[in-house]
């Protein structure tokens, strides 16, 4: 039986995506890239069409986990983020796996719809979500019945802790700790 699915610019992106994928040799490791715009960013990343409600909903709909990243030109912590945390399997893989994250400059003119509907350059989103340093990751989670931010995780944290925010967000463990007395649980468990 064919697919009567209308073709949204997400399927046909998709679309292409997984025919990119197709003729990668199994096995490529994920890579940090050095955009035309002076920000490292992840292959696996979200690439995105700015339009936050469809990728929230996207997210949620593979059952995985939904979050921002913010970087700006020149951030050496990001640089450090891309380069080096998620150059280790331990700590990329899990995240890779388990969410959907959008990149957004602090300082960009692209229009981005943001998950209440309104637009914004991604300049004006940042100041307005009071994103005061890179990389800070925003994390979103479905909150009677609408997205809300769940976490934030302003700056580079260590290591330890940066892949725990991560696995807090993902299990889900916001909804019953702040995220300090969750992590001081863990090691006690």
């Amino acid at each position: 039986m064919a697919d009567t699915t209308p073709l949204s610019r997400r399927r046909l992106f998709q679309a292409s995506a997984g025919l990119a994928a197709a003729l990668v040799p199994t096995g490529a490791a994920a890579k940090a890239r050095l955009g035309d715009d002076g920000l490292y960013t992840e292959d696996w990343y979200v690439d995105s069409f700015l339009d936050l409600p469809e990728d929230f909903s996207a997210a949620r709909a593979r059952g995985r986990s939904f979050a921002i990243q913010w970087s700006q030109r020149g951030c050496i912590y990001c640089k450090e983020l891309h380069t080096v945390y998620f150059a280790d399997p331990a700590i990329e893989a899990p995240i890779r796996d388990a969410f959907d994250i959008v990149h957004l400059d602090l300082f960009g003119a692209r229009e981005v719809t943001f998950l209440d509907g309104a637009r914004f350059t991604e300049k004006a989103l940042g100041q307005h979500e009071r994103i005061r340093a890179t990389p800070t990751f925003q994390f979103f989670a479905e909150v009677e019945g609408r997205p809300r931010e769940v976490a934030r995780m302003p700056g580079l944290l260590p290591r330890r802790e940066f892949s725990a925010m991560f696995r807090y967000v993902a299990e889900g463990a916001y909804g019953t700790a702040p995220f300090d007395a969750w992590l001081g649980r863990q090691g006690k468990g």
